[in-house]
Order: C-alpha cells, then structure tokens, then sequence
C-alpha cells in the first residue's frame, strides 16, 4: 500500500495574533503525534504547519490510507486467579478472554492459546492478539479531536451553531475563534472527518479583499500553499510570510538612503505577521515637531498602540519615517499611507502633551507623592520603599569603604560625593512613577527619570542613576553605566529580594509574579562583571537591617536562592555541573571572583593527577565527618611514625604555603595546579598508612594530617565535587 501526504486546515475568524504562530505550531505538532501514534504516520514523515491570522493547517507526508494491523501481547491477570488447582478457566478469565473478542466456546482450547510467564505468585497468564490498524478516516478524527482540543488557546470563546438536523435549534461550540471550514485531503481526496460542527471538503476561503477567487479550490494537499498564494492571495505560512515582511522592510528603508535602519523588534514582527495574510509594506512620516520627545516614548508608542516600525539614522537617532505594513496592496496606496499617518498623530501629539505637561513639576516636588503610592500591603508604600533603597545603598558605599581589594573610586572623598550621588538618585529614582508619560507607558519608568532629572539640570551621573537603575531588566541587558547608577541597582533589587523573601513571597515552580528570579540574577551580574569587593552575605544582611521588625530575616535563604540562580547561569554559559557545584560548594562570597576560579578547576581537571586527587579529597572529607569531636588542622612531627605519613607532611608543609599565597594573590589556577605535587604522597599515605589506628594520640594525628590536607586542597573549590 502506498502513502499520500496529508492536509488539514481550519479555516476561522481573525485569531489572536501574538499567540498564533505557538498556536500553529501546536496544532501541527499535536497532529503528527496522534497519527504516529496510530501508525497512520511513520519515520519519515514529516510534518508542515503554516498559520495565518484566518487558517491554522498541518501538512504531513507519507500518510497510509490504513495502519498495519500489530500482534500484541495482552497481560490478562496472575495466573492463581485466572486459573484453579487443577488448570481450569476460572469464570473470571472466561469473562476477560469474552471481552477481547476471543472463542471461549471450549475452556480448555481457549486456556491452551494463553502463555504463562513468571514462577510462583508472580506467575500470570497473557493472550496474543491481532489490534486491526486504525482507518485513515477513524485515525485522523481522533487525531484531529485531539489536536484541537489540546491547543494552548489564551481565551476561549463559546459561540453557536445551528444543529444539522430536522428539529431546529442551537448548539453550543468553545474555541478560540468562530470555525468557517474544514478540510481534509489525502492526495487529491477528502476524508470525512467532521470538527467544530464542521465537514471536512476541500474549499477554503482566500484574502477578504485580495483573493482572485472565491471559493479557493484545493486540487490536493500538496499543491495547498502555491494555490492558495496564487488563487488566495495569502501566505499560508508563518516562516514565509515574516520573511517577505522582513525583506519588504529592508528594501523600504534601503529606498530612502543609507543612513536609514529599520528597528526590527522580533515580538513586533512576529505580531504583524500575526494580523497580514498578504504583507505590503508602506512608508510613512509624521511632523518633525514630535522629535523633540524623547524618542522611546515616541518609538514605543508606534511600537506598542499602533504596530508600526520606526526608522533610526546611522547613529540611532530616530527620523520622522516610519513603515508600516499593510494588509492590502492598492494600486494607488496614498489614502492608506494617509489614514495611518493620521492615526499616529493624535498617539505622538498625547506623547508631547504628556512630555510638556510632566516638565512643570520637578521630580524634587513628586517625593511627597510617593507616600501616597502602595507598593505592597505588607511592605508599606513607594516612599517608604525609597527610604530603604537609600538606607541599603548607604550601607553598600560603606562596604565598599572597608573593602580590602581596591576599587576604582578607592578615594575617601570620592567615596563620599558617591554616598552623597547615590543618595540623591535614590530619593527621585521612583518619582517618575507619578508622571503622566510613565502612567501611561509604564515601561518607561527609570527612563523618563532620567529625562526629567536633565530637563532640570541635575548633575549627569544622578540622571544616569535614575534611568539605570532598573538594569539589568532583562537577560542580556546592559548593566548601569556609572558608580552612582551600579550601587542605586544594586540597593533596589537587594530591597525587592529581601522584602519579598521577608514575608514569604518566595517563587513556586514556574511562577514568580515579582521577577525575583530576574532581579536575583540582575545582582549576581552587577557583582560579578563590575568585579565589585562586597561580601555577598554582609550585603544581605545589611539590606535586611532597614526594614526593622516588618520581616524576618530571610539573609540566609535567599544567599540559597542566589547562588542557585548563578548555578543555573554558569551552566547555561557552557560549565559542566560538577565544575559550577565544585566552586559554589565552598559558597564563595564575593562572586567576581567565581569565574576566575571556574577556569582554574577546569585547568585542574585538564591534569592526569585531578581524578586521583579529587577522588582522595572525598575520601578524606569522609574520614574527618565520621570522625568524633572537633579535628583540629595540626600535626605534631615526633608523632609521625611511617614513611609515607612523614612525606605526605614534608610536600604538605612545602607546597601548602605557596599554594595559599597564590591562592592569596587571586591566582586561582597556580593555586590548583601545585596541588598535582601531591599525588604521590598522597596516594601512598593511603596505601601504607592506617588512619584509625589504636593509640588515641597517633589517631589524631593523622586525622590532623587529613584535615591540613583537606584545606589546602579546598581553598578554590570543593575538588571532592569532581570525582566520578
């Protein structure tokens, strides 16, 4: 029997254009899988999907008319029960054996046909049987259900159909949006398979305005997307029709000269190609009086209210040209580049009014307001949430004072006008929450600051600080680009983490309503890439301190917390698992330095003396937990009696040191790659030596040995973590 591809299209009213490429996608796939899973689909099959704002469809290759008929081995019931003593069928195997359809005219010919497998009480009986492959027609309904009633619809609708039958009357149909056609060709023929109230044929409907016929006659499956581009004037999938969106905005901008560039935002395209079966990208423009707005308000504005593409010059700046993607293509498209010119305006003219009308007040004016904003029941307002960004940035300024490693702004009165920056940033940085432009695009926030905080002529770094201090917002973003903006970050997301870690706001699987987890990597990259010398542990407990009595203490769990986000941050970046656990183990507290022992353990590693090693490490880590009481890190010399625990102590006591002032000096991979020197006596001590021995004091002195050993081996990273 030979094999014919598959299509099946839904045809319905306008589906929701963010979700309908997820939503193609999951039909098809749901598709496939049934057929597959019914034998109507095998191995190189393969599947298609195309989705348009009116069409979900799935094409799928090499599909049989029926499936293979399997032999199946059908596990009945232990033996005692289908059986008695003497080996007759029970009425109970009798009953089962009925229901599958087999021949239970003579007992003992039926108990004959079974197989019995397994001894004693594990003993049961099995019937072979022949499953009859499924029809085309069967399978690809229940695959068909299936697939539909598994897609991640956002919000279901319910809508009415007038029942097929002779007594008038209504049936009730849930979907995402109303359902128009159905088809369903194998090759060149229908199957009849019915959904949503509908019977599969093999007509579909093309552009609204644009389709050179209507209806769009299918000659079979293969020929579906050529057809209905040709006679439909619609681009029936996904991947094609944002490519010729993205090539029309290209040849767009090239049109107007070089120093266009078009802002390709990608969940913009994926939206418009979400709304236009047959793209026609059109040039607009708009008063250059609005480029005096700050040109995210502006770009956000076109992005976001009306799906346009604004264009920027060489140097980023935005232009008064804009694009817009159509869904028509008229001979003459000025009334359309009219009408969408005249729909921006008014969104652009609110953007200046809010701009202007923002600048009559001062951020300075706005600091009363705040304690009018809830920023969460249990924490109190946006007011009392500045005074705690400014408490917490205040102690992170102190830390820096005390910090042993040097910082670029190491100068005391440098260090006192950053307090004095940081301090001021923090007060106004929420401020801008109450201006209309933020109110209106809340996405904004920070930045808008930072542009009110110009407009009254503000020392630089502070409006920087006001505008960064939300970064990172996203992965990938880039950090605060001055002091003052990097600790008013820091202070801000130290502030949500514990406040919300202090009353149990904690994430839950995939839910976590408060971004905790962003804001807990936004802390981690701060540290870690700005090389900042701050203890991460103080760095929580300090921030804990100026909300007093409102929460418990929750330092501890979120240090937890973090370091399993960077965890899972290194991992991503390309670390193996042992060597993130081998470094995070010993729960480093300054993070800029995690990297740069990363390298160094993956440079011990690299060394044919590492497993050995690593593998005595865990040894020894589990002699001194089993040991009693406290083992302390000393050896007394007359006490060492064999050969091999007097080498060990003799490279010990002359590789140790240098490793510790390597390790002392930052050198993390010299640190590491001295402790290669220990190989041999190491494995020797354990050879030769008997740890637990008799006599207490030569006992302890060993263990005392181990324990020198365990820490000059564990300064970098837990070597333990790498072994097999």
């Amino acid at each position: 029997m030979t094999t014919k591809n598959l299509l099946v299209e839904l045809f319905v009213e306008e589906l929701p254009p963010k979700a309908l490429k997820k939503l193609g996608d999951a039909f098809a796939g749901q598709l496939f899988e049934q057929l597959k899973a019914l034998g109507l689909a095998g191995a190189d099959s393969v599947v298609t999907p195309f989705a348009s704002p009116r069409r979900l469809a799935a094409h799928v290759s090499h599909v049989w008319l029926k499936a293979e008929d399997k032999a199946v081995q059908l596990k009945l019931m232990p033996a005692s029960v289908g059986l008695t003593a003497d080996g007759q069928a029970t009425p109970a195997l009798l009953k089962k054996l009925a229901s599958l359809g087999a021949d239970v005219s003579d007992p003992a010919a039926a108990v004959a046909r079974l197989k019995r497998q397994g001894e004693g009480k594990a003993e049961a009986l099995y019937y072979d049987s022949l499953v009859t492959g499924a029809t085309l027609d069967v399978g690809l309904q229940k695959a068909l259900d299936e697939a539909i009633a598994k897609l991640p619809i956002p919000k279901v609708m319910s809508y009415q159909l007038e029942t097929d039958c002779e007594l008038p009357g209504w049936t009730s149909v849930n979907f995402v949006r109303p359902a128009h056609g159905l088809v369903a060709l194998h090759g060149a023929t229908v199957v009849p398979v019915k959904a949503l109230g509908l019977t599969a044929g093999n007509q579909t409907q093309g552009h609204r305005f644009e389709a050179a016929v209507s209806p769009v006659v299918l000659a079979d499956a293969d020929t579906y997307a050529e057809t209905l581009l040709r006679d439909g004037a619609v681009f029936a999938s996904f991947g094609d029709r944002r490519f010729a969106i993205v090539q029309q905005l290209a040849q767009a901008a090239e049109k107007l000269g070089p120093g266009y560039e078009v802002l390709m935002d990608e969940a913009l395209l994926d939206e418009v190609t979400g709304l236009v079966e047959r793209p026609n990208v059109l040039t607009c423009s708009f008063e250059e009086e609005f480029l005096e707005v700050p040109q995210e308000c502006l770009i956000l504005t076109m992005k976001a209210n009306q799906k346009y593409f604004p264009l920027v010059d060489t140097h980023g700046k935005l232009t008064n040209q804009f694009l817009v993607v159509s869904n028509i293509s008229p001979a003459d498209a000025s009334a359309v580049i009219g009408g969408n010119e005249r729909v921006v305006r008014p969104r652009l003219a609110d953007a200046k009014f809010f701009f202007d009308q923002d600048r009559k007040k001062t951020l300075e004016s706005r600091v009363a307001g705040l304690a009018k904003v809830v920023y969460h029941n249990k924490l109190g307002t946006q007011g009392e949430r500045s005074e705690r960004v400014r408490a917490i940035a205040h102690a992170i300024v102190n830390q820096l004072r005390l910090a042993t490693l040097p910082f670029t702004v190491d100068d005391k009165d440098h260090l006192d006008l950053l307090d004095t920056k940081v301090q001021q940033a923090a007060r106004l940085a929420k401020t801008d929450l109450l201006t209309d432009m933020v109110g209106e695009f809340p996405e904004l926030q920070g930045i808008m600051g930072g542009y009110y905080a110009r407009h009254e002529g503000l020392r630089d770094g502070v409006a920087i600080a006001i505008e960064d201090h939300y970064k990172p917002r996203f992965a990938g973003d880039a950090l605060p680009r001055n002091h003052t903006g990097t600790v008013l970050a820091l202070a801000d997301k130290l502030e949500t983490l514990i406040g919300l870690f202090g009353i149990g706001q904690l994430p839950t699987g995939d839910k976590d309503p408060f971004a905790l987890r962003r804001h807990a990597l936004g802390v981690i990259r701060i540290l870690a890439e700005k090389q900042l010398p701050l203890d991460l542990p103080e760095l929580l407990q300090a921030a804990a301190v100026p909300f007093g009595e409102l929460i418990t203490d929750p330092s501890a769990a979120l240090l937890d917390f973090m370091l399993d986000r960077l965890a899972v941050n290194l991992r991503e970046q390309g670390y193996s698992a042992q060597e993130v656990d081998a470094v995070l183990a010993l729960k480093p507290a300054r993070l800029g330095e995690v990297a740069r022992r990363l390298v160094a353990v993956r440079a011990f590693a690299a060394l044919p003396e590492a497993p050995a090693l690593a593998a005595a490490n865990k040894r020894v880590g589990n002699i001194l937990k089993k040991a009693e009481g406290e083992v302390k890190a000393e050896v007394n010399p007359e006490l060492l009696q064999e050969a091999a625990e007097t080498a060990l102590a003799a490279a010990l006591a002359e590789v140790a040191p240098v490793a510790e002032t390597a390790w002392s000096q930052g050198d993390y991979t010299a640190s590491l790659q001295l402790l290669a020197a220990l190989k041999h006596p190491v494995d020797t001590f354990f050879d030769q030596v008997m740890v637990n021995a008799d006599d207490p004091a030569l006992k302890a002195n060993r263990l005392g040995l181990l324990a020198q050993l365990h820490q000059a081996m564990n300064r970098v990273a837990d070597l333990s973590r790498l072994a097999a």
